[in-house]
């Protein structure tokens, strides 16, 4: 394809909530989140939601690409836990960013991977000529029923990539986005029926032939498309469910614990959702060089995976273009912990009897 990234964005919230806090809180002998990889997670505070999440990226984003607002042609956000039922995230965003009005943007839904179908819709509006940049984002804040195993791994955070046509030989580029594949079903491992108020999961259906299932399709599936092999590829990222799963994955496909090591920002923050690959990709661009090659894979619960090839360019180097802070940094430097009562508190888990 002839699009690719001009830049991104990114948003943790600083609030974290120790996983063996969950475990005292529900008297679980086992810490379910350390088992899967996972010891902290990221959480909203009183005044933030997926919303709030998807403008700090997209702020970021727009703030390092050095381009005028007003030129973004479409805005999509991805996510499963939007603050409105009826009621877009996107056209907050846009007027958060001064893109308003002479945009189109929606909403997306298909659970984690919510955020890269939005990538791949500003990729064909892009290569299209029918917009200029495109915002895709993907956001959620942390979903789970108290005492729930998916309690101890679901965070919250965001990422947003603006997209473009290649225009001056890929100098206002700094990742191109080769090629896209997607790998689709009807598997139903995670689901909220209308009113719930919590989520619920099928246990480790979720794993197979759910998750490694769908990964594993449309990895090999862009294989087979582009001609490559696990070889070719400096970077993989994969979505982050918990800290386990990537890295199982990433062996049963032949890739080197080193090449998904960059990407793999669940352990930090734990599964941020529609934007967990999308944060594990710009963790990646944080410190990918000219003419290396990464390897991006979604998944969403429902079921399906997209999974991109991406050529890292020489406008990467360029002062600016990258955030100020990288991922990681981030992650790390701005936390504050708050205790489990906080966190239930924060989210309105706590239900009063009248």
């Amino acid at each position: 394809m002839n699009v690719g990234i001009v830049s991104y964005g990114y948003y943790v919230p600083r609030l974290r909530v120790k996983t063996a806090d969950i475990a005292v809180a529900w008297n679980k002998e086992k810490d379910v989140g350390e088992a899967l990889g996972v010891k902290e997670k990221a959480v909203g505070a009183w005044d933030e939601d997926s919303c709030t999440f998807a403008v700090e990226a997209a702020r970021m984003a727009v703030q390092c690409s050095g381009i005028n607002s007003q030129e973004i042609g479409a805005i999509y956000v991805g996510s499963e836990s939007k603050p409105y039922a009826v009621k877009p995230s996107a056209t907050i965003v846009a007027e958060a960013i001064s893109a308003t009005p002479t945009l189109t943007a929606a909403d997306l839904e298909f659970a984690c991977k919510a955020g890269t179908a939005a990538m791949q819709m500003c990729m064909g509006m892009a290569e299209s000529g029918m917009i200029k940049y495109g915002l895709a984002i993907g956001s959620d804040t942390a979903q789970a029923q108290p005492g729930d195993a998916l309690e101890f791994t679901a965070g919250g955070g965001a990422a947003a990539v603006l997209i473009a046509k290649d225009s001056g030989g890929k100098a206002n580029l700094i990742a191109t986005l080769n090629d896209t594949y997607s790998f689709t079903t009807d598997t139903p491992d995670f689901w909220r029926r209308q009113h719930a108020e919590f989520p619920s999961h099928a246990g480790r259906f979720t794993g197979e032939p759910a998750y490694f299932k769908h990964v594993i399709g449309a990895v090999k599936g862009i294989f087979e498309k582009t001609g490559s092999t696990p070889k070719d590829y400096d970077y993989v990222v994969f979505h982050q469910p918990n800290g386990k799963f990537p890295t199982r994955v990433a062996k049963m496909l032949g890739f080197s614990d080193a090449s998904v090591k960059q990407g793999l920002i669940t352990p930090f923050i734990g599964n941020t959702y529609s934007g967990s690959s999308m944060i594990g990709l710009a963790s990646v661009l944080d410190v990918a060089k000219p003419g290396q090659k990464i390897l991006m894979c979604s998944y969403g619960s429902g079921s399906g995976s997209d999974a991109f090839t991406l050529t890292v360019e020489k406008g990467i180097e360029k002062p600016g273009k990258r955030p100020s802070e990288s991922v990681l940094d981030y992650i790390n430097r701005n936390k504050e912990y708050t205790s489990y009562v906080g966190y239930i508190r924060n989210r309105n888990k706590i239900k009063h009897l009248e």
